[in-house]
Parts: structure tokens; C-alpha cells; sequence
């Protein structure tokens, strides 16, 4: 069934993409344009979910810090004059100005559009390293929990589990990846491991293994050196192997196959770059060998002026001509730019240029140790912890979800973790899934010189 649309045309702005960067627009659009008086003009946000997360405390809900809710803000309480549609971007024709989305039971909306703004974010490339089908990513609130479940079922095998090999392979992480990402991420499951091990004394402290690798010379590339030393610092006294100038070869179940020696491994994460979201491709505009939508220094896409683009999917050049970086922060200045630029050019002025100069970059890596570079400050240990926490406490737009973090933040200070796995699926389902065979366990033995050091005194 098709949904007519309930506005003309020449009166709606769209938003597609529910992320920080096109909420920001959204709620920055609907401010503007109240306070201009042009309520003739709706503004739109579609998404696929009617939450938002902020992706930097993905890292404390995958360990159980952080109440996976409440790293999930509503995004309806958000919005006061803007609308807001959930569902599904099925395609978007450039030449008619209409957005095609799939809604709930099958609805189908066609929403025309005076002007465009295509937030819709990235997924994580998977097609360079071949299997990556095998491993787990982590760019949702979806695969934190899934990546949580999938650990502390690893540790409950493991430690019922009598064939040594097995047992080795249940107790292996890889992390694929040495971006901000996949540090933060290691170094919270390395904190998050090291608590949670209490629970389970048949396991010793020293049997957890931690692989990162990393293609680049150094980790945190798109960092200074100061923050990339660091965290090489810290994960390697808690006993993690860093594998840095080396590109894995290929993703087996149960194995990463790298040029320094296979691995068995019953966790794999894959965080090792992005791509645009596959959505973002139906939008019939210009883009780079990245398959990112190309942009003015206005945030405008170059081939359709009523089309703008911000966030992961967008090429957005900085004064030198090179691309801004995937970041959350300059998500959310392009967010509030776009919305200045399109308001601008409705009332018939030129858009600004977007230039950014970067804040600086936050680090943590869990057990209160993080570390910060903001232009000439270097800062580590507990108070760039501190820094980066309230940072982005604030980055949250409401305070009845800042208050939710703080508190959750704070029984985490008083209390040992929560080791609940906590699964999704209906009970004949999981059910079902008790009563599969067991795979075979893996052969004993296993290529020599794989492992990790055991954690250094005081560490974990």
C-alpha cells in the first residue's frame, strides 16, 4: 500500500539517517526555522530506528558499564516542530525529488522533497579481508550486544571445557582494526575481562588472550603518535598482542589467518574501516571511489544543489581539499552547518564554507585510564578519563539520558560488573538452539608461538 505524502514538494526538507549527524540537522533546521517563522516549511527526519546512539559509548554498553537503553536516546522527545517517520529508505529519485521508504507492516511512503539531506552514515567494510563474514562488527547498539553475549559465552564454555586446544580457542579475541574504534573497544573488553574473570575461577587470569592487528605502522593513526603510543602502552601491560605493520591474510571460522601465524580464536571483531551505507547508494548523485557523496565546501552535493550530505556518506572537503575524517564530532558541525547553508539558500543567500578545525582526540581504555590530545594539551590517566566522560555526557541532547549515564556510571565505580548474557531471541527459539549437536572440538595442537604474554603485575 503506498502512503501519500501530506505535504507539497516546495514545503518539505528531508533528512535521511537518524545518527548524531542528522538529528543534529534535524533539531538545528527545526530551530531556525521557528525562530525565522517559516513554519510553512516541514521538516522530515526519516530513520530505521526511532533511537540515536552516540557511537563513543558503545564501548562501556558492550561491557555492561553503560545500560544498553540508556546509550540509546528517543529520538521523538528530540524534536518539537519537526516530524519524524520510521522506516526503511528503499531508493530516492533525484530527477522527481521523492524518497521511497518501506515503513511498518509494509507501508510504503513516497515523500517528496524541496530539499535533501542525506545523513545515512556507514557500515563496516567487509570486502577487503576475505571471510569477513565470520566475524563480528561493531557499529550498532545491536552488535554491542551481541559481541557481549557472544564473550561471556565464550567464558562459560571455557570454563566447562576439559580439551585444552578448545579451551585456548574459546579464551582468544582478535580485534582487526587499530583505529580509534578498535583500541577503545580492546581496551574496554581487556578492563571488562580482567572484573568479569572473578566469576568464573575456573579460569585463570592469565588464560585470556588479546591479538589486535593493525595495517599501519602505529596504532590510532588518525591521531598523534603521543595518544598511539600510549594505548600500545597500556594493552600491552595488560597482556595483549599488538601485530602492527601486519595485514590479515583472511577470516576462517574459529581462525584469522595473518602473515606472522594463524590464529585459533573464538572471537573475531572486525573494525578495521567503513564504507557507505548501502542506502546511501540509491541516491543518484556524484560520488567518490569510496562510493561517498560528493560535496561543495558548502556541504551541497556537487551535481544536484537540492541534495546535501553530511556524516560517513559524505565527501566534504576541508581548505586543503582532502576529506574531513569520520568523526562523530565533525558529524555533528556539519550537522549544524547544513542546516544553516540550507536555510540560507531557501531565503536566497550563498552558503557559507564549512571549515572545522578539529577539537582533538579522546582515547579511553577502560579501568578509569584514557587520555587526551586537544591542540598543544596532552592529558592521561584518570583525569582524561574524567574529561572525555563529561565531554560526552553533554553531547547527549536531554537530561533525562544524561541522568541515566551518570548513575549508571556511578554504580559502576561501587559495584563489580554484571556477567548477565542476556539473549534476544524467543524462548522456543533459544530452545531450539540447546538441543543443535555440539561442533567438534578443534585438533590439540596448535602453530606454535601464537598467544598472548601473561598481564603484568597490577593489570588486567
Amino acid at each position: 500500500m503506498l502512503q501519500p505524502a501530506t505535504r507539497p514538494a516546495d514545503s518539505r526538507i528531508v533528512v535521511l539517517g537518524g545518527g548524531v549527524g542528522g538529528l543534529t540537522a534535524t533539531r538545528e533546521l527545526d530551530r531556525l526555522l521557528r525562530r525565522a517563522q517559516r513554519s510553512a516549511a516541514e521538516v522530515l527526519l526519516v530513520s530505521r530506528e526511532n533511537f540515536f546512539v552516540l557511537p563513543p559509548l558503545l564501548f562501556e554498553a558492550c561491557s555492561g558499564v553503560l545500560e544498553l537503553r540508556h546509550c540509546a536516546q528517543p529520538i521523538r522527545p528530540c524534536l518539537r516542530g519537526a516530524r519524524f517517520l520510521e522506516a526503511i529508505v528503499q531508493g530516492v529519485d533525484v530527477e522527481r525529488r521523492v524518497v521511497h521508504a518501506l515503513g511498518a507492516e509494509g507501508v510504503e511512503h513516497a515523500l517528496p522533497y524541496e530539499h535533501l539531506v542525506v545523513a545515512l552514515g556507514a557500515s563496516t567494510q567487509t570486502a577487503l579481508i576475505p571471510g569477513s563474514a565470520h566475524a563480528l562488527t561493531f557499529k550498532s547498539v545491536a552488535d554491542a550486544l551481541r559481541l557481549r553475549n557472544h564473550l561471556l559465552g565464550c567464558f562459560e564454555r571455557a570454563e566447562a571445557e576439559r580439551n585444552p586446544a578448545r579451551r585456548r580457542q574459546l579464551l582468544t579475541l582478535v580485534m582487526i582494526g587499530g583505529g580509534l574504534v578498535g583500541v577503545e573497544l580492546l581496551g574496554e573488553l581487556t578492563a571488562f575481562t580482567r572484573d568479569v574473570l572473578r566469576y568464573y575461577p575456573g579460569i585463570a587470569p592469565d588464560e585470556p588472550r588479546f591479538h589486535l592487528y593493525e595495517g599501519g605502522e602505529r596504532l590510532l593513526r588518525e591521531s598523534t603518535p603521543f595518544l598511539g603510543a600510549y594505548a600500545a602502552r597500556v594493552l600491552q601491560a595488560r597482556g595483549a598482542q599488538l601485530h602492527v605493520a601486519t595485514r590479515v591474510l583472511g577470516i576462517e571460522p574459529g581462525r584469522v589467518r595473518a602473515p606472522d601465524g594463524d590464529v585459533e580464536a573464538g572471537t573475531v571483531v572486525l573494525v578495521s574501516g567503513i564504507r557507505p551505507s548501502e542506502v546511501s547508494a540509491t541516491v543518484a548523485v556524484t560520488r567518490d571511489r569510496q562510493g561517498r557523496i560528493v560535496t561543495d565546501a558548502s556541504l551541497r552535493s556537487v551535481s544536484h544543489p537540492e541534495v546535501w550530505a553530511i556524516g560517513d556518506c559524505a565527501s566534504v572537503p576541508d581548505p586543503t581539499g582532502k576529506p574531513y575524517s569520520a568523526l562523530a564530532q565533525n558529524a555533528v558541525r556539519e550537522g549544524r552547518a547544513v542546516a544553516r547553508n540550507l536555510v540560507a539558500a531557501r531565503a536566497g543567500h550563498r552558503p557559507a564554507r564549512f571549515v572545522h578545525r578539529s577539537l582533538g582526540t579522546m582515547v579511553a581504555l577502560g579501568h578509569r585510564q584514557a587520555a587526551v590530545h586537544a591542540r598543544r594539551l596532552h592529558l592521561t590517566g584518570f583525569l582524561a578519563w574524567w574529561i572525555r566522560r563529561t565531554y560526552y555526557l553533554f553531547q547527549m541532547p536531554r537530561w533525562d539520558t544524561r541522568l541515566r549515564i551518570a548513575l549508571d556510571w556511578t554504580v559502576a565505580l561501587l559495584f563489580r560488573p554484571d556477567p548477565s548474557k542476556v539473549e534476544v531471541l524467543p524462548e522456543h527459539a533459544l530452545w531450539a538452539a540447546s538441543r543443535e549437536p555440539a561442533a567438534p572440538p578443534p585438533p590439540a595442537a596448535l602453530p606454535g608461538g601464537i598467544g598472548m604474554p601473561s598481564p603484568a603485575p597490577g593489570h588486567g
